[in-house]
């Protein structure tokens, strides 16, 4: 099964990487209508919508998808049922074509609702309470932009198809095409885990590692950034954009920062992938949907690569996560080590490498861009914790002498899975500067200062030192102070969000159900009605009972009374 969705989705992927070029140097786009049905006058009509952007986003998907399956070959090979592990992801990678090529809010709604459900399904696959609670906080983040989505929908009713991609240029300044939009954008807000969204997204990590790498990282989660990619005329000409710059920009800073008090391996990963998100969001806010994409793109590679390396590390280390028990790995696990360390410094935007072209790009056009103060600031600030979170997290894997125990089983010999890998690698490598030449016609030419030039490269290496630093064990115990352990305590834990999105959401609502069953239905209601009617109708039997028990003559005497007055109501009638 593994073998065959391998090749079958690699052979895909790569028709559709070609058909993308074709299209980029053509300049051309197709949209193609399918008549399901058509009966009298009515017709249902699919239609699907292909772009450079659809074909080439649809072939990294599936390039990835391909990868990650056949690195659970290995990864999942003592599990009974691999088949419906495979099934579920190509049931994902399904949803995700829909979505991808859908011009359509109906027919996006399928492959939205159908992500919704299957990262649910993927979520729980460890059957456990922890897996529970993280599927249903994921499930129920992501319907309230399912509700956003259905509302829009019917906003849409104004218009004469469910086509938005027809209305966006005309209708741009309308009141409803506003409403659509900042349904829209909630919609993307809770798929892509911005602000006030965000506790989903480490939750989730509940999952088998190559769903983490594959759903978590690439795909579902980008989901919402590439609907806003092609709703992105909306957010440039109204207030949305700049509300959803400040909640992007939020989130990317409130990651990195709780990226640098995480300890288990896979979080860590996912607060990045959050910080990236929320970098994604914040260019698109600003009007340049094209660098989003190279974005979502680039990090798409070098995550999906990270995410298998630590799942190869967690699966060496007896399935532990914690980064305190790691060390010395770069000994034992070379090669993985060398991927780890290569999408690390993607991630970090080290020069020529896949993240670097991307991320550096963005930033230069934030300096010549007309922001405030405070968005620049998120902007790079976000940018060096992002390198302190990497060099932290090397620092405690790879260097030192392993932290677990003695005896252990660490080598570097699962080939299928480190193949897996080695082609993610390549493409973290090049992927940067190739996709830097084709979605742009002509190189960019930002002309900026020597110090503001060079204030990327210093603040990434500010970063790097930083991130060494309060690694070292004597200054972490500095934390322990009373000050210092509320404020890591507070920007550990994504500033209280998943407490906030848990027990705040239900807190009061249990609260008032308790008050009104122990008031109403256990208290007054109770002794009035049940409970009182039964003690006074059993007084009664009781007494008639021992009425009836002790004295025949009274007995009997009931009796004649009760044919006497059965005789005179019969009389009467």
């Amino acid at each position: 099964m593994c073998s065959i969705s391998f090749i079958y989705l690699i052979s895909i992927s790569l028709s559709c990487f070609l058909l993308s070029l074709y299209f980029l140097l053509n300049n051309m786009i197709y949209f193609i209508e399918w008549e399901v049905v058509s009966l009298n006058s009515s017709s249902i009509v699919m239609t699907f919508l292909f772009d450079w952007m659809s074909l080439l986003f649809m072939s990294f998907v599936l390039m990835i998808a391909s990868l990650v399956i056949f690195y659970s070959k290995e990864y999942m090979s003592n599990d009974n049922n691999i088949n419906r592990f495979i099934m579920l992801v190509l049931m994902f990678v399904l949803s995700m074509m829909l979505l991808i090529i859908s011009p359509n809010l109906i027919s996006i709604l399928l492959g939205w609702d159908g992500l919704g459900l299957v990262s649910y399904c993927l979520v729980i696959y460890f059957q456990n309470i922890k897996s529970y609670n993280a599927g249903m906080l994921t499930a129920l983040s992501n319907r309230i932009g399912d509700v956003a989505f259905l509302l829009a929908i019917a906003w849409m009713l104004n218009y004469g198809s469910w086509n938005y991609i027809f209305y966006l240029e005309i209708m741009q300044n309308e009141f409803e095409m506003l409403v659509i939009g900042s349904l829209m954008m909630l919609a993307a807000m809770t798929k892509s885990a911005q602000i006030p969204f965000s506790s989903w997204l480490p939750a989730a990590m509940a999952a088998p590692t190559p769903v983490s790498a594959l759903v978590h990282s690439s795909t579902l989660v980008t989901a919402g950034v590439y609907l806003l990619i092609r709703f992105n005329i909306i957010l440039s000409t109204s207030w949305l954009g700049q509300l959803l710059l400040l909640l992007s920009g939020l989130t990317m800073f409130m990651a990195g920062l709780g990226a640098n008090f995480e300890f288990d391996l896979k979080k860590i990963i996912a607060l990045s992938t959050l910080s990236q998100l929320g970098l994604m969001m914040s260019i698109l806010s600003m009007g340049f949907f094209k660098l989003a994409m190279f974005h979502l793109l680039t990090h798409a590679l070098f995550k999906a690569l990270l995410f298998m390396c630590a799942g190869a590390i967690i699966h060496n280390m007896n399935n532990s996560q914690d980064i305190r028990l790691m060390g010395g790995l770069s000994i034992h696990m070379p090669l993985t080590s060398a991927c780890f360390n290569v999408s690390n410094l993607a991630l970090c935007g080290m020069p020529f490498l896949a993240g670097f072209y991307s991320k550096d790009m963005i930033l230069e056009i934030v300096s010549i861009s007309n922001v405030n103060m405070f968005s620049f600031f998120l902007y790079y600030f976000s940018t060096g914790l992002t390198v302190s979170y990497s060099f932290r997290l090397v620092y405690y894997s790879m260097t030192g002498d392993l932290n677990c125990g003695s005896l252990n089983m660490l080598n570097d010999e699962s080939w299928i899975m480190l193949r897996g890998m080695m082609g993610l690698l390549i493409m973290s490598i090049i992927g940067g500067s190739m996709l830097n030449w084709l979605i742009f016609p002509f190189p960019y030419m930002i002309c900026l200062p020597m110090y503001m030039k060079l204030l990327t490269l210093f603040v990434c290496i500010v970063g790097g030192l930083s991130g060494y630093l309060i690694s070292l064990s004597n200054l972490y115990f500095l934390n322990k102070s009373l000050f210092m352990y509320n404020l890591s305590t507070f920007l550990g834990s994504m500033w209280f969000m998943p407490y906030i999105s848990t027990y705040g959401m239900i807190f009061y609502p249990l609260n008032y159900g308790q008050l009104i069953v122990k008031s109403f239905d256990q208290g007054w209601s109770e002794y009035f009605g049940g409970q009182h009617l039964y003690q006074k109708l059993s007084t009664y039997s009781k007494t008639l009972f021992l009425m009836h028990n002790n004295s025949l003559k009274i007995y009997l005497m009931l009796f004649v009374f009760w044919i006497l007055i059965l005789m005179n109501f019969l009389l009467f009638l």
